[in-house]
């Protein structure tokens, strides 16, 4: 369970996160959307350990973590982040390689190179493995980063009262239809394994078709949370985002889909 306490952060003085209190339970995507400037980035880096609260406490399975061994962390969460910069020249297997790097002290084992190559082959990239990483189209690497994400926190931890915690920053920003599909498709599955699974995804449609929840956020705030896609309104859609929208029943009975309603702006 990941649980937030009366988080708040300022920036030079700018309010970016404002008294969010919720919880994040294993066994469901979880996805949060919002504007841009809403401070879902920010807060992903608050619960994820990247940034340290001004106020309020996150925990992990009830152990706050900012008293969590690093070390420890790493090795039960993992974090894709918006596609991150590499200047140099390494292999995908080297990037993917890069998850392990919390379980092991100077060389990987045969264990490691084969959950390496098995989180490669979830994600339908051992064609790539010995590609230069900065060769790769932005979608290509985005895939990599999401099998380095899987190979770190691949194995349950040794207790079964605790959780393993993925946080997934915009991951299908630079992937074509077919590859976001597949990307949620391969999360929904990972949520059956004791993870806490939070996603910050732009495309609502795609937040109502894959999350079991959904938090809004705006100007720092909890704007609204619930199941999805039952909590999705074309009123809720208007106050965070200030769009008019209508919801269109889905002729496959899948989640209904959000168009822009310009007739009633």
């Amino acid at each position: 369970m990941l649980s937030i306490d009366n988080v708040s952060y300022r920036i030079g003085g700018k309010q970016i996160l404002a008294g969010i209190t919720t919880t994040f339970a294993p066994g469901l995507l979880h996805v949060i959307v919002g504007p841009n400037g809403s401070g879902k980035s920010t807060f992903l880096q608050i619960f994820s350990g990247e940034l340290k609260p001004e106020e309020g406490k996150v925990y992990y399975d009830d152990l706050p973590i900012a008293h969590a061994d690093k070390t420890t962390l790493a090795r039960r969460r993992a974090v894709m982040s918006q596609l991150p910069e590499l200047h140099f020249p390494l292999s995908v297997n080297d990037i993917v390689m890069m998850g392990r790097y919390p379980h092991f002290n100077f060389q990987p084992s045969k264990k490691d190179s084969a959950i390496c190559r098995q989180a490669m082959e979830r994600v339908e990239i051992t064609a790539l493995s010995g590609r230069d990483y900065l060769t790769l189209s932005g979608g290509e690497k985005q895939r990599v980063q999401f099998a380095r994400a899987l190979a770190q926190i691949w194995e349950p931890p040794s207790s079964p009262a605790e959780s393993r915690y993925l946080f997934l920053d915009e991951p299908v920003s630079s992937l074509d239809i077919h590859y976001q599909h597949q990307f949620l498709q391969i999360a929904r599955s990972l949520v059956r394994d004791n993870i806490v699974l939070v996603a910050v995804l732009h495309d609502i449609n795609l937040a109502m078709l894959y999350a079991d929840r959904i938090l809004f956020m705006k100007e720092g705030r909890v704007a609204a949370e619930g199941p999805s896609p039952a909590i999705v309104t074309p009123s809720l859609i208007r106050e965070v985002f200030n769009i008019p929208v209508q919801l269109l029943e889905n002729p496959q009975g899948a989640a209904p889909v959000i168009v822009y309603d310009g007739s009633t702006r």
